[in-house]
């Protein structure tokens, strides 16, 4: 969990607009209806509020109620793309969150420089027994029209599931990915990277081997959980007889607009998490995050593309709860508050390892998690992280079984990934309080043209 900051979320777009998947989110204050709730109001006495008030101010209640739950969004409608929404060609179109659209076809693959989704799925197949390449091909441009469609707002082509038919596109991103072992069994081991070589073993890790690495690996986020599900399941029936799901996991981040203004996400442990990512405004950031069209040792098929590493982090919350926030403040090198560096200052402020107290200590422990990760530490070495967090339950002993599910990308996982987590093992802090319970890397192409469909540059090469 390296000390980086989260990229912001897209803006939904207003009327009139190009479609882009840009990276700034408007977030606001939790809407009206969701704090008369919280003080105990119903549901209904909500509704019924807010229908009078519409038609006091003139305005439709579909339209005041579309936004109850997102003031200080920057709002807009999708247009065509959300004809899927059940409403007659006269409604108003969604004015909320739900209108939020990111484009299938691109330079890179969406689900990369988009923020933080409230809701994610990231699932792994292994191609059927007697599956190639000429399986695979046909399994990814079912994929990408099915993604294309529902990232517009529209139903599946074939046998749709109803389950997002009342909302718009809400900004849902479906990212496809190879593993390792996908050359071999498509026949293209002369195409498969250096760079995919599998990761080396860590300290930390206890890796379960039936929910690691993977043929296919297909990323689903969206800022609506039945959306984000609806997508789920359409990948699963597309997979057909070609594929089937070895692993699938599913995360969850705070929801659009439910803080007073835009903040870093905070994980389970309750630290603001993710202070010093790259930003795309960074001079070296497509240097770092994306494989180049030219001069790579990658093959050409991943120009514009990237690498993701997949863990599950499970967060050892009971012992880590225990600590008080002054120990863990020190575990982690910053603030629990505000998630400024222990040398003072603001979240953004530079951290400075050489402050001492009056006692000579350093204020910073040496083996705090945010000293360690930072790239002035590792030779310069970054990633773009966009996790999620999970929970699914409690084990037989009354243990969360909860944590991260840390997914970064990097033009190079050596230069990466790899390069942090041999730092972090030889003295993280935080190290006592997480285990690595599962991993995958996986070579992720760059944005399909208009036409085409993800890897066919590859597959048909």
């Amino acid at each position: 969990m390296a000390d980086q900051s989260i990229p912001e979320a897209p803006t939904p777009r207003t009327p009139g607009t190009s479609k882009t998947s840009g990276t700034s989110q408007a977030s606001g204050t939790s809407g009206s209806s969701e704090t008369a709730l919280n003080d105990g109001v119903s549901e209904n006495a909500v509704e019924g509020a807010a229908e009078k008030a519409a038609v006091n101010e003139g305005i439709s209640r579909r339209s005041l109620l579309g936004t109850a739950g997102a003031t200080g969004l920057v709002l807009g409608a999708a247009g065509g793309a959300v004809g899927y929404a059940a409403r007659p060609a006269e409604a108003t179109p969604l004015t909320s969150l739900g209108a939020g659209q990111v484009m299938f076809h691109g330079k890179h693959q969406p689900g990369i420089l988009q923020g933080l989704q409230a809701r994610g799925h990231v699932v792994a197949f292994d191609l059927a027994a007697g599956a190639g390449r000429k399986e695979a091909a046909a399994l990814l441009r079912r994929w990408s029209e099915t993604a294309g469609r529902l990232m517009a707002g529209a139903a599946a082509k074939q046998d749709d599931t109803d389950v997002a038919r009342d909302a718009g596109p809400s900004s849902l991103t479906i990212t496809f990915g190879f593993g390792h072992s996908f050359f071999a069994r498509t026949g293209l081991e002369k195409q498969r990277p250096v760079s995919l070589d599998p990761l080396p073993d860590f300290s930390s890790d206890q890796l379960d081997k039936a929910r690691s690495n993977g043929d296919l690996w297909v990323q689903i986020g969206a800022d609506d959980a039945l959306v984000a599900f609806h997508a789920l399941r359409a990948i699963q029936k597309d997979a057909g007889q070609a594929a089937k799901v070895r692993w699938q996991m599913n995360g969850f981040n705070r929801s659009p607009g439910a803080t007073a203004h835009r903040m870093t996400a905070r994980n389970l442990m309750g630290q603001m998490d993710g202070t010093r990512n790259p930003k795309p405004t960074d001079n070296d950031f497509d240097q770092r995050i994306f494989v180049p069209e030219s001069g790579s040792k990658d093959p050409a098929w991943m120009a514009n593309g990237s690498y993701a590493v997949v863990r599950r982090i499970r967060m050892l919350l009971d012992d880590w709860e225990q600590l008080s926030v002054k120990e863990q403040e020190d575990v982690i090198g910053r603030r629990k508050s505000d998630g400024a560096p222990l040398s003072g200052g603001t979240e953004t402020t530079a951290m400075d390892l050489e402050k001492t107290d009056k006692a000579g200590n350093l204020v910073v422990p040496i083996n705090a998690h945010a000293r360690i990760t930072r790239p002035d530490q590792n030779g310069g070495a970054a990633m773009l992280r966009r996790p999620f967090s999970y929970h699914d339950g409690i084990d037989t002993d009354g243990v969360p079984d909860a944590g991260l599910l840390f997914i970064c990308w990097q033009a190079d996982p050596l230069l990466g990934f790899v390069t942090v987590q041999r730092k972090l093992d030889r003295g993280d802090a935080l190290s006592k309080y997480i285990r690595h319970e599962a991993s995958g890397l996986f070579a992720v192409p760059g944005g399909a043209a208009e036409g085409e469909y993800v890897g066919q540059r590859l597959l048909e090469g």
